[in-house]
């Protein structure tokens, strides 16, 4: 039975034109890409694409979409047991650079250089010289600076506004959310000021080339950290009370609030988790810039949003699946497209992929 039904499945989507010319172009794409390796001039682009530079597409890519998808795991955990979209999640990705930053400033430049400069991150780069190669300890302490500060942000918002309208329906959370995301985004707007403030000098960052490939010491820090806190969830979900509680939770409040799960912890974990990761992505994708701006949080939601919906809403490995096509196809699309086109290409594979799986990846509403 299982398998007639796929059959019918499958027979019913490649009947869809949409589907059947998405499988044609995709087909295409390939053929052309296999082709500029090769170095053989084909019907769609032609030309030559040296290996090294697509294997330099595919490694930013990935260090994109661990960003992503650390920032995503956060947001499907307060969706699927808040079941809300919180809109400000991007904005605690800002408050945690920020604040990271200017603790990682302070530490590493204390008694060289003006106090007010380094907390406010107007300090020149190239003076404070932070990075993980020289300034490890600064770097690290930030990080850490940064999750206690989102947690405590989100905490202490999720007491002042959505704890009252707990009983309320979606669309109004949702709407109260974006009010929370103007008020952080102009408050980091007013404390930092409306310009890119640069951070790491490049010159500064050691890196190396493995097969072609740059790797520098801040994109591996940041997949050994991703990794690792992505590890760390799984076993808390998997392997803790808290962690099974959360995800009764998921699966039915109301049920878990007659077995005697206790919800508001339950909730309070829930923004404890989702707000810490969010700051260490924030933080951590300033590694990648060397920049940071009041607005980097905001531009940064819809593809984090994009990588939850494809992966499947609620569920933590299509949060991390989803960043890592969304961060991977972001750039791969620079093969055939200028450079601010890459994030359209990755909306449409999302959509295109949901025609197919409109439950996205890992279909389901569980944390896990």
């Amino acid at each position: 039975m299982g398998t007639s039904s796929a059959t019918g499945r499958s027979r019913e989507l490649l009947a869809r034109p949409t589907v059947v010319l998405t499988l044609g172009g995709g087909v295409l794409l390939l053929l052309d890409l296999l082709a500029q390796l090769a170095q053989v001039d084909i019907w769609i682009i032609g030309g030559s694409l040296p290996f090294s530079q697509l294997a330099n597409y595919l490694w930013t890519g990935l260090i994109l979409g661990l960003i992503i998808g650390l920032a995503g795991v956060g947001l499907s955990l307060t969706y699927s047991i808040l079941n809300f979209a919180n809109f400000a999640h991007g904005d605690y990705l800002t408050i945690g650079a920020f604040s990271g930053w200017s603790v990682a400033y302070v530490i590493a430049g204390l008694g060289s250089l003006d106090i007010a400069d380094l907390v406010l991150v107007t300090a020149a780069p190239s003076d404070v010289g932070a990075s993980v190669a020289s300034t490890p300890v600064a770097v690290l302490v930030g990080l850490f600076a940064a999750v206690v500060v989102t947690v405590l942000l989100g905490l202490a918002i999720d007491k002042a506004v959505y704890k009252p309208m707990r009983n309320s329906e979606g669309i109004s959370l949702l709407i109260a959310s974006i009010g929370v995301a103007f008020v952080l985004r102009y408050l980091a707007a007013l404390l930092f000021g409306t310009g890119r403030l640069g951070v790491t000098a490049a010159s500064q960052i050691p890196s190396t080339n493995v097969f072609g490939v740059t790797v520098s010491a801040h994109q591996l820090t940041i997949l050994v950290v991703a990794v690792a806190v992505m590890v760390a969830v799984h076993l808390l979900l998997q392997m803790t009370t808290i962690g099974k509680a959360m995800r009764a939770m998921a699966d039915n409040r109301d049920l878990a609030r007659i077995t005697g799960i206790p919800t508001e912890r339950m909730i309070t974990a829930t923004w404890i988790l989702g707000s810490g990761l969010a700051g260490a992505a924030g933080y951590m994708r300033v590694l990648t810039r060397g920049t940071v701006g009041f607005n980097d949080g905001y531009l940064l939601l819809l593809l984090i949003f994009a990588a939850v919906i494809l992966g499947g809403i609620g569920s933590i490995y299509g949060a991390i699946a989803g960043g890592l096509l969304i961060g991977i196809t972001s750039r791969v699309a620079l093969v055939w497209v200028p450079g601010e086109f890459g994030r359209p290409i990755a909306f449409g594979l999302m959509i295109l992929l949901l025609l197919f799986r409109p439950s996205g990846l890992f279909g389901g509403v569980e944390t896990a």
